[in-house]
């Protein structure tokens, strides 16, 4: 069994780098700060060049839609969160 992790150098697919077991830095709290936010029609994420802006799209798209499989979060934060949970 390896247990080393690769580095995923050029994917932004949250499902191939959790399926894959590349080295992934936890960013599923974002969900959660966006599920908080009541009164905003339109969500701008806005960040610099090179900082996971697809990768984060990419994460909420498998956390938002219908028939994704969900076990991509497991382990994750937002899978620990109360309001995911229940």
């Amino acid at each position: 069994m390896n247990n080393q992790l690769n580095f995923p150098v050029g994917i932004s697919d949250f499902k191939k780098i959790r399926e894959n077991d590349y080295y992934y830095i936890d960013k599923s709290g974002l969900i959660k700060e966006l599920l908080k936010r009541e009164s905003a029609e339109v969500t701008l994420i806005i960040r610099p060049r090179r900082f996971g802006k697809s990768l984060n799209m990419s994460m909420l798209q498998s956390f938002f839609e219908i028939g994704k499989d969900k076990t991509l979060f497991d382990g994750l934060r937002i899978s620990r969160s109360e309001e995911h949970t229940s």
